[in-house]
């Protein structure tokens, strides 16, 4: 299988973080391709499961190949849900790169389309976040309930709603 370049710098990066301690310095010259900004998620699977994911919704760096580099590094040894990636792992791994749309507010779930939109709940110093077209939700409520569980909302707690797109990359 052909990787997109933007995956094969995502590993490139998990690569050289563990065999270095350090991020992969930035490709230079950058193409210009990368010297966009957008927020980007770094999925690492597993046999098909999650073994790590951490993005930016906005852009933290200042081009998209930092903004992937970061998020590659993150995704493969600062997940709490997960035990840092280890060498020996790395040739059963697959991994993806999601890039953002910028947020979008919406007033309420009405024509919320699951596979085509991820969905942000913020308020009060909390955000929770889930990327659009995942397998295990079947609904925008469900979506919604997992975002408000993942930031730690209460029952009364007050919160605003954003949408956003992404271009998945394998």
């Amino acid at each position: 299988m052909d990787r997109h370049p933007l995956v094969k710098l995502a590993i490139r990066s998990v690569e050289h973080f563990i065999e270095t301690g350090k991020p992969l310095p930035c490709p230079d010259p950058l193409p210009d391709t990368l010297k966009q900004t957008a927020g980007t998620f770094v999925s690492i699977k597993k046999q098909g499961a999650l073994r790590g994911c951490i993005g930016t919704m906005t852009p933290k760096y200042k081009n998209l190949a930092e903004e992937i580099i970061h998020n590659a590094v993150r995704a493969a040894n600062e997940d709490p849900r997960f035990d840092p990636v280890e060498k020996r792992e790395l040739s059963g791994l697959t991994f993806s790169v999601d890039v953002l749309t910028p947020l979008e507010k919406i007033e309420d779930l009405k024509g919320h389309n699951i596979k085509q939109y991820g969905l942000v709940v913020r308020g009060e110093g909390k955000q929770g976040v889930l990327l659009p077209d995942l397998d295990i939700i079947k609904s925008a409520n469900q979506q919604l309930k997992v975002c408000l569980k993942k930031g730690g909302f209460k029952e009364n707690d007050t919160y605003e709603l954003f949408r956003f797109e992404v271009k998945r990359l394998i």
